[in-house]
């Protein structure tokens, strides 16, 4: 039976069980912290496991920080924050060795002698060899070795299937500042029951990930609603870099898996791709062909798909130079291989059809070099976060990076805070404690089709008129329909009991308008944001 949580000042709240999350939980339950994780489906799900490609570190001797450093940056289009760049690829090492040490088990191959040293991956914008990686299932070796180390401590417990609902700051919920206020914990509802419970800690971290389902098509799980940003928003944290949302050029084309990824590490390894001619289209945009980063590959795809009016473009991984068998290629990628051939095809024979798909939010709550928001208390890691590693593009592999660099530096900043405050007045003293939730004279919601409809609208129109290529036109024209959608569920959220579904969707809206407004506010075209009236950056 894992124990109630002790003292306010050393109660940690984590929202979210991937990456960031569980690496944050175990730092802080290693300084005596108790912590609390809730994530609203089983704690296994998530975006981390279904990361295929790997996490980037520098860890050969033909490698080196400044090289990561220089691909990060020319990824990231000038928009990179330079000291975070530096930070994340100089503490990476340590942090994958600690990986390594929690039980992650990366690939390795035959070395010199009898030695066996770890098979490096090279994707789009490295200019080495640098992802560490577990066959084709990386993510989800971390998540199953994070969450093993994690539901054995004593100092964790879990609160599965509980969705946050909103933040509690000293200023919404006191009325004493003008400002946020100190984060002082989250409403919480559980799902299953339908109850709100009141969660309150002196540390809250949003380990939420991204908002890819705010468009139509995406590499996401369900659970990629932008639950943290659109809170932290509400709360008055500071949001950033929304329109920044990279789109994976590879998600297989297929009815029934439409949200399956092809590695960026078979372009690695060779693989081009082709269109219904045959031709290596992407060369003739990019030096580095298929191999140049993705927000340039989407966009090739996209003007190739618009230019000829195919559905797809082809990725052909059948002439891979460190894969020249179909045994070998089935024992390089195996999850690939595996769900490709359950469809009727074969990677290792024949060109995969491939779409561009939402696949990761390069911006979010802005956090600073050691996690912290600009809300006392209230800490961002993972990909809810904008801290400045990705700028206007993030470099493949990157963002597991991030995540654990930023789990580690937000539990030993917040620690610091909290002892500090320990020797002097408790956090949260001389205000009244925070009340229980009150659902006042809200109903019970019968029926599900509004919340059905306004979720496919959202995500039409921000796949329509917020995609790869953006006008002003269709800009103006989703911000409209969108500021109407959102009064619309706004009215819902405070006449019905809160749901699962109604608080997602609400997300999802205020999400989508944030994105649009940062789009329409970026007059140029750079990295991920390609937009036709302003084509210069």
């Amino acid at each position: 039976m894992i124990p109630e949580p002790g003292p306010f000042n050393r109660h940690v709240l984590i929202l979210g069980t991937g990456i960031g999350g569980l690496s944050a939980a175990l730092k802080f339950a290693s300084q005596d912290f108790d912590v609390t994780i809730a994530t609203k489906a089983e704690a296994i799900e998530g975006a981390t496991r279904y990361a295929q490609g790997g996490i980037a570190s520098v860890w050969s001797k033909d490698d080196s920080f400044d090289e990561h450093i220089h691909d990060t940056l020319v990824a990231g289009a000038g928009l990179c924050d330079p000291h975070v760049v530096e930070l994340c690829v100089r503490e990476g090492p340590a942090r994958v060795r600690e990986l390594i040490a929690l039980g992650v088990e990366f690939t390795r191959v035959a070395g010199p002698g009898n030695s066996a040293e770890y098979d490096l991956h090279r994707e789009g914008g490295h200019g080495k060899r640098r992802i560490l990686h577990a066959d084709d299932l990386t993510g989800l070796a971390i998540e199953r070795a994070l969450l093993a180390k994690a539901r054995e401590h004593s100092k964790i417990r879990f609160l599965e299937h509980h969705m946050a609902i909103d933040l509690i700051t000293e200023g919404k919920l006191f009325g004493r500042f003008r400002r946020p206020g100190r984060c002082l914990g989250a409403y919480v509802l559980d799902t299953r029951r339908g109850e709100v419970q009141l969660l309150t800690a002196s540390v809250t971290v949003l380990a939420t990930g991204g908002a890819g389902k705010v468009y139509l098509y995406t590499s996401n799980p369900d659970t990629a609603t932008g639950d943290g940003i659109a809170m932290a928003h509400r709360a008055g944290a500071e949001i950033a870099h929304l329109e920044f949302m990279q789109f994976h050029p590879t998600c297989l084309y297929h009815p029934t898996a439409r949200t399956f990824l092809l590695t960026e590490a078979l372009r690695g390894e060779g693989a081009i791709l082709r269109n219904d001619a045959g031709e290596d289209f992407v060369r003739q945009t990019h030096e580095l062909g298929s191999l140049a980063p993705r927000d340039v590959v989407a966009r090739a795809i996209d003007a190739e798909i618009k230019r000829t009016g195919a559905k797809h473009v082809w990725l052909d991984a059948t002439r891979l130079p460190k894969v020249p068998d179909e045994a070998t290629w089935r024992a390089h990628f195996p999850n690939i291989y595996e769900l490709c051939a359950s469809l009727g095809m074969n990677p290792a024979r024949e060109p995969i059809p491939v779409v561009p798909a939402a696949h990761y939010t390069c911006g979010g709550v802005v956090a600073d070099a050691h996690g912290q928001t600009s809300i006392e208390g209230l800490y961002a890691v993972g990909e809810v976060a904008r801290t400045g590693l990705h700028g206007a593009n993030r470099l493949a592999s990157n963002s597991l990076l991030e995540a654990v660099v930023f789990a580690h530096r937000a539990a030993l900043h917040a620690a610091s805070r909290v002892s500090a405050s320990e020797s002097g007045a408790a956090i949260g003293e001389g205000l009244p404690a925070p009340k229980a939730w009150d659902t006042g004279s809200a109903i019970r919601l019968e029926e599900q089709i509004d919340v059905a409809a306004h979720w496919l609208e959202v995500r039409s129109l921000m796949w329509n008129y917020v995609g790869i290529v953006r006008s002003d036109r269709r800009l103006q024209r989703a911000q409209d329909r969108l500021r109407l959608i959102h009064t619309e569920v706004t009215a819902d959220y405070w006449r019905f009991l809160p749901t699962k579904g109604l608080l997602e969707l609400r997300n999802l809206v205020e999400v989508a308008m944030l994105t649009v407004d940062q789009a329409i506010a970026r007059r140029e075209s750079i990295g991920l944001h390609y937009t036709v009236d302003y084509p210069r950056t």
